[in-house]
């Protein structure tokens, strides 16, 4: 991963701030925005899977050396 593990945190919550927007224009019946919304879920999931594997992995090579 080319980004620090704070920045990718960092990125996550911007990327869900912006999605409270989506968050309550589905509120008020907007189908499409619930779209855009779960696109933007989906996208912060699979990054947190991934930083979660980094994280193991750099604990992990810190516990073995």
């Amino acid at each position: 991963m080319s980004c620090t593990t704070t920045t990718t945190v960092e990125n996550m919550i911007t990327t869900l701030t912006e999605a409270l927007d989506e968050a309550e224009k589905h509120t008020n019946g907007n189908n499409a925005a619930g779209g855009r919304l779960r696109k933007a879920l989906q996208n912060v999931a699979n990054t947190c899977k991934d930083l979660r594997k980094t994280v193991q992995e750099e604990r992990n090579s810190r516990t073995t050396s």
